[in-house]
């Protein structure tokens, strides 16, 4: 089930980060974050109604979770690339 939850945040992060960069060019680092709980909660939502989670609140907590999660290692992968 874990690697479901995780096929389905890269997809979704793929498509809406490809979108994001071909439509709108100039989106300050700022609203990063907002992207990547609109990302959760689709994935949330996408894993609750196709019953991989049987249960809507974890769904959306465990795809949350999951999205910041990895937003938080991106920028920690650029800061160290930054200070190197």
């Amino acid at each position: 089930m874990e690697i479901t939850y995780v096929v389905i945040i890269a997809i979704l992060t793929y498509v809406l980060g490809s979108i994001t960069k071909i439509f709108i060019d100039t989106i300050p680092n700022k609203f990063i974050p907002l992207q990547n709980v609109i990302i959760g909660l689709i994935a949330g939502l996408i894993c609750y109604f196709t019953k991989i989670e049987p249960n809507l609140m974890q769904s959306l907590v465990l795809c949350l979770t999951a999205t910041m999660g990895a937003g938080g290692v991106a920028d920690l992968v650029k800061i160290k690339n930054k200070e190197e």
